[in-house]
This record gives structure tokens, sequence and C-alpha cells, in this order.
């Protein structure tokens, strides 16, 4: 696994309260120094700098990622964004089989939470890795503010649906479809390939348990990542399941979810 990267901490911003006050004594407001861009990049707003001491700094075949508390993974070197396991329209899908009947709004918390992350981010490209409507009726089933709720998401934007096992990739709302991308020294790609090397890849909604809660997480090590589900309505597999333990090789670390992304590391298979 290549060298982790630190985290760019920053103090709050307190400009705007500098500000104010000095307004109040009749003084000349404060002067800051502009944050010097780093190279290649255009310089970061406190935003981003916040994002940095909670996400997870890691490299993976030479590239620079970043695992965020909410379960996208970003990658500032390209303004590329990606998630994983939509599932848009799981209820849907649901009442329409006969099975459990849920509350109709995790569409919206999904795309909520995609929204927020995008916000953040502001990426160029959008990868989303499979799966991203629970099957091809409940992306046509779309209801019309949530359709044009992602239109506007994907506006201006190389979005990139990959296909998944549940859906064939959403071929009416626009994008690109694809089986897999390969990107620099990256492939994304739906399912984990055994022998793969540089790999993103879902599917398998991994979580982690840490002090009795269990929580979404991504999967790294030295070959590949997994990424955690970012639907709302979606259930999860173990880390030690057999179906991961096996593509998971020694030295391999959980990163859990949450208000931060948190690093532990996996027991070594015997």
């Amino acid at each position: 696994m290549g060298k982790k990267l630190a985290c760019i901490f920053c103090p709050s911003n307190i400009l705007g309260g500098e500000l104010a006050r000095s307004a109040k004594r009749g003084a000349s407001p404060p002067s800051f120094p502009r944050p010097r861009p780093s190279r290649g990049l255009q310089p970061a707003p406190a935003c981003a700098m916040r994002r940095a001491m909670t996400a997870h700094a890691f490299t993976l075949s030479d590239a620079a990622l970043s695992a965020l508390p909410s379960g996208a993974l970003h990658w500032p070197d390209r303004r590329l964004l990606c998630v994983s396991d939509l599932h848009l329209g799981k209820s849907e899908r649901l009442a329409r089989r006969g099975g459990a009947l849920l509350p109709p709004y995790e569409t919206r918390e999904t795309l909520s939470r995609l929204d927020a992350v995008i916000e953040a981010t502001q990426p160029e490209t959008v990868i989303c890795l499979g799966d991203s409507f629970d099957d091809l009726t409940a992306a046509q089933s779309l209801p019309e503010p949530e359709r044009l709720w992602l239109a506007r998401l994907m506006a201006g934007r190389d979005w990139i649906w990959i296909e998944g096992n549940h859906d064939a990739g959403p071929v009416d709302v626009g994008g690109t479809h694809r089986a897999e991308v390969t990107l620099g020294p990256l492939t994304f790609r739906h399912i984990a390939a055994p022998a793969a090397t540089g790999e993103i890849s879902g599917h398998y909604h991994p979580k982690f348990s840490l002090r009795g809660q269990s929580r979404r997480c991504f999967l790294l090590d030295r070959n590949r990542l997994i990424l955690p589900a970012f639907g709302a309505y979606t259930g999860g597999l173990r880390h030690d399941d057999a179906a991961l333990a096996g593509l998971m090789g020694k030295g391999a670390i959980a990163i859990l979810t949450g208000p931060r992304a948190i690093p532990c590391p996996l027991p070594d298979r015997p």
C-alpha cells in the first residue's frame, strides 16, 4: 500500500468576526494572507480544508485519493468524484414486487447526500459504480422532481454510469454508460476482479463493527479499493465475510464512514 498522505489542518474561519469587530472600532479591516495554491490546483476554500480534516487520504497505484466520511471517493488531481450502489428507487421496487412497504423517501435522501458532496468537491467527472437504480423499472419510474434534481447534478459534468448487477445503466437519464472505465492508473468497475490491481469497485456494501456499532466502510489494500454503498436503503456485508476476505490482501484496512473517516486495520488471514 502506498505512503499515506497527511491531512491538512486549518483554524476556523474567523474573518467574518474580525471584520465586524473592526467596523465597530472604526479601524481598518485586518488583512489576511491569501492561501497559496498547491502545484496545479486552485486555492482551497475553507470548506475544502475542513473536508481534509475529516477525510482519509491515501495512495493507490500512485494516485492520490481521499475517502470521504460520506462514503464517496474523491480524486482531487482529476477533479473526480466516485460513489457506488445508490440503489435509487428501492422502496418503489419492493412495493411493486409485494415486499416490505418502506417510506418512499430514500431517493430524496440519497440525492440530498450526493448533492452535498458534489457541492463540497465541485467535480468535473462523476462515476457511479453500478447499482445506481434498484432495477431499470425503478429508473424509469423515478418521480419528475427527483429526475430534475438528478439532471441538475449531472449538468455540465462528465457523468459515467457503470453497469451493475441490478441495472445495466439507466440509459434514459443521460450520461455515459460503460461496463468499466480506466482513467490513468485506475480501473473503475462494479464487482472486483480477484487478480486486478489499481481497481476501484463497489457491489458488496462492506461494513465494519467498531465498539459494537456496525458502520459502512471502504476496504483498501495495496491493489484495490472497495467502496461502501452510498444509498440510504442499503444493507451491508461484514468485512470478514468470505466473499470480501478472499479479495483483500495482507495489510488491508477498513476506512469507516461517519462524522470522520476512520482507518482501522483488518486482521490478516491465517
